[in-house]
């Protein structure tokens, strides 16, 4: 992982984007059902090299593990003016790797760091303003997990480049997830099928409360009417809308 436009940030932005971003990596990985606690990391600034052993779920690092990655980058800058933004450029490749006196050695760890520097990557984010994160994996990564049918991803997500960096040539596959609510025009929330004024708007542009006996939301209170909904088991309903209603009305 490696943040984007660190360089170009003052001095305390640089410290808070090197607080933050292993507190974003870990959120990500508890949320895929990963322990980073058991990876090695090497961590140089804005940037994290991560080894793990291969032990059947790297599909869930190339899935589950990048999805809650985007979520919390979603939230995270959300709170943020553009200015203060963290956006990364993620890799992911397998291979033997060697723990060394200064960090870790071997030709894996060379490639990562090239693709990691791959001219598609910058162009990626630079090409999706609204994107937090692009993604790049190596062949040999998306042919065992991707192209194999293991992740939940389809081979028409990525975009095929070649990376040319250094002495270092090779295939990879690129992947934006694309930003939430995309569609959605500047100042306004969707309900349904229809926008209508964000929360903050002036009183006067919100549409009035549907008239009693007409089809709409009614406000009133009916205590004869109310159910409970159990739900067994773990839910994950981030981002999710709930509408309650009876028959009754």
């Amino acid at each position: 992982m490696d943040a984007e436009a660190y360089g170009g940030k003052n001095d305390r932005r640089q410290s808070q984007t090197q607080h933050d971003l292993p507190r974003i990596l870990d959120a990500a990985a508890r949320g895929a059902g990963l322990d980073r606690a058991q990876w090695q990391i090497q961590r140089k600034g804005d940037e994290q090299l991560a080894v793990r052993p291969l032990d059947g779920t790297e599909p869930r690092l190339v899935d589950d593990y990048i999805r809650h990655l985007v979520a919390e980058l979603r939230a995270y800058n959300a709170q943020r003016v553009p200015e203060a933004r963290m956006r990364l450029r993620a890799v992911v490749h397998q291979g033997l790797v060697e723990l060394a006196d200064n960090g870790f050695a071997g030709t894996a760890v060379v490639a990562t760091a090239r693709l990691l520097s791959a001219q598609p990557l910058y162009d990626a984010l630079a090409g999706h303003p609204g994107a937090d994160l692009a993604l790049l994996v190596s062949d040999d990564v998306f042919r065992s997990t991707v192209e194999g049918g293991h992740t939940t991803l389809s081979t028409e997500d990525f975009t095929r480049v070649t990376v040319r960096v250094k002495e270092y040539e090779a295939t990879a596959w690129l992947w934006v997830p694309a930003p939430a609510m995309a569609s959605r025009e500047p100042g306004t929330a969707q309900r349904g099928k229809h926008a209508v004024p964000a929360p903050g708007e002036p009183a006067a542009d919100r549409p009035e409360p549907a008239a009693a006996g007409a089809a709409g939301i009614s406000n009133e209170y009916r205590g004869d009417s109310i159910s409970v909904t159990n739900i067994t088991g773990a839910v994950d309903a981030r981002g999710a809308v709930f509408g309650f209603g009876s028959s009754g009305g």
